[in-house]
């Protein structure tokens, strides 16, 4: 049976949470393995044209809202309160219509290997997001190293894309998919200690649900959909797993966390995710991918783990003239006591 009660947040003193640590990385390694089939899947299912881009990216999040629908009547999930229906409606934008609309389209003429290298700058992205979002001050390494892993990212693009004319119309949906994932991910870390893991991607599933049945039924009138078998199974799996099921974990990872260093187990996926291409789509790997995939999962991982040392149990130096800044486990403890709505959201942050 699914849990009722949210994830507790984890203590973030470092004292005693080392197998709360272990079980955050296990749940999130869980979702980002299930995240690494999405690219090839979602390949597989646009490739031969039988199913639409919009049908695909509009479809599977329908799916995934039926069996959330579901999941939160049958467990009678309270309802989300005052502005977590907003921060809901920022998760819904990111992964629930920008990334699968935006990566279905990218992938109607983009190998899936080279898909997987651009959305390996996601990482970086969602932990610059975060800080944005939980208004940190992480260390002047993490922000050279986060702009060189997208310097790195535009550039392999560039190159095996538009060429010197820059990267292709595919390469900037991707990036926008990046963005738009990055966005959701940070929010719906932060949301899923409020709402609980599962139950903060279902409430963004069905707060979404009736645009993108909309989408979807346009998609189908304008080309009814058709396809093989492994199709119609890719199809399945991008609304079961990639939009429902691995969210379970993915979340669960990051509210248990910490976050910082349970975003770093999706420097994995890209390489995951190109393994999978060569695997189910017979796509070689090239040189060109795999050095163009170190660079970009190595600037991520450095911006990453750059964040992850200012985390647990650091007492940052004020600047002149500013308020004292207190440690992170100070922080929790205090918003854990407050009692507005708003106080409750962790203070470290989180595709």
């Amino acid at each position: 049976m699914l849990p009722k009660a949210p994830v507790p947040a984890a203590s973030h003193s470092g004292i005693g949470g080392s197998g709360t640590t272990r079980s955050g990385i296990g749940w999130g390694l869980l979702g980002v393995t299930a995240f690494s089939f999405t690219v090839p899947f979602t390949r597989i299912a646009v490739e031969g044209g039988a199913m639409s881009p919009l049908f695909v990216g509009a479809g599977r999040a329908v799916v995934a809202a039926l069996l959330a629908a579901v999941a939160l009547a049958a467990t009678r999930q309270r309802l989300p309160r005052g502005t977590q229906w907003a921060r809901l409606a920022v998760v819904a934008a990111g992964v629930v219509a920008g990334f699968p609309l935006l990566t279905s389209y990218a992938l109607t003429t983009a190998s899936a290997g080279h898909a997987a290298v651009v959305i390996a700058l996601l990482p970086a992205v969602t932990a610059v997001l975060a800080v944005l979002r939980t208004r940190e001050r992480p260390p002047r390494a993490f922000w050279l190293t986060a702009a060189a892993g997208a310097v790195a990212a535009v550039g392999f693009a560039s190159l095996q894309g538009g060429g010197a004319s820059g990267p292709a119309w595919s390469d900037l949906l991707l990036l926008g998919a990046v963005l738009a994932a990055g966005v959701g991910y940070a929010e719906g870390g932060l949301l899923a200690r409020e709402l609980g893991a599962w139950q903060t991607i279902s409430w963004a599933l069905v707060l979404a649900a009736p645009p993108m049945a909309a989408l979807t039924a346009v998609a189908a009138a304008r080309h009814t959909p058709s396809g093989t078998p492994a199709e119609w199974a890719a199809f399945g799996y991008l609304g079961v797993v990639s939009m429902f099921l691995g969210f379970f974990a993915w979340y669960r990872g990051l509210a248990i966390g910490p976050m910082a260093r349970v975003s770093q187990i999706q420097l994995v996926q890209p390489v995951l995710g190109i393994g999978w291409a060569a695997l189910l789509l017979r796509e070689p790997i090239t040189w060109a991918t795999v050095l163009g995939g170190l660079a970009v999962v190595g600037c991520a991982g450095t911006a990453v783990r750059s964040r992850a040392r200012t985390g647990p149990g650091t007492v940052a130096e004020p600047r002149p003239g500013a308020r004292p800044r207190y440690s992170k486990a100070a922080a929790a403890s205090r918003s854990a006591a407050a009692t507005t709505s708003g106080a409750s959201g962790p203070t470290s942050p989180g595709r």
